[in-house]
């Protein structure tokens, strides 16, 4: 299997945590592919319409994504158990997944905002995307006790992988201030293996 890759994006680094979780990183090869919104990768297009990663290509030919469909495919395929198969179990973690997923879609574009001129900069959007990131945070942290309580699950790594992302491009902003549960919970997910070995590397080429 080939994966369109980079060694920054978050959505890839879901599926890299799956595929180590899995035993399944010796059964894909890494194709660093760069996306940029400004610079359309169109070598990517007979893989993906959508220019967008990650993107998984089957030994068929058959390519697959976004990276929830990815992480539910190769789960599937390897039996890792990190989809659960009782159903209200299942939908707790697909519900976390997509906040995690949705979450991360926000600060991508918080950060392609902020990232501006600030001439250019549009206040309202600014608002609005801290307002979201705020009101995140505190759902997590409501619900940081049921976290800790968890089986590593997709819904888990897809909100580890935001709030480490959080850490990654959005320094400036103390999200732990006022959220120790979840600051807490966040420090044991950072300390799985799967997670240190799928850090972002700035010095990748």
């Amino acid at each position: 299997m080939k994966l369109h890759w980079s060694p920054r994006s978050p959505f890839v680094r879901k599926v890299m945590i799956v595929l180590y979780e899995a035993g399944m990183e010796h059964q894909v090869t890494c194709v660093r592919t760069p996306v940029a919104m400004d610079k359309p990768n169109l070598d990517l297009i007979p893989d993906n319409p959508l220019i967008k990663l990650p993107t998984l290509v089957l030994d068929d030919g058959t390519a697959i994504y976004d990276s929830r469909v990815i992480c539910g495919y190769l789960d599937g395929v390897a039996g890792a158990g990190l989809l659960p198969a009782e159903p209200q179990a299942r939908l707790t973690a697909e519900r976390r997944q997509a906040l995690g997923d949705g979450f991360l879609d926000a600060l991508l574009l918080f950060r392609q905002e902020r990232n501006k001129p600030h001439e250019r900069q549009t206040p309202a959007w600014l608002s609005a995307f801290d307002l979201k990131v705020k009101a995140v945070l505190t759902a997590l942290e409501k619900e940081a006790p049921a976290l800790e309580t968890t089986s590593f699950d997709l819904g888990l790594i897809s909100i580890g992988c935001a709030l480490s992302y959080m850490d990654y491009r959005f320094a400036d902003l103390p999200w732990r201030d006022g959220h120790p549960a979840l600051a807490a919970w966040h420090r044991r997910f950072s300390e799985r293996p799967s997670v240190i070995r799928s850090r972002p590397d700035d010095a990748a080429a």
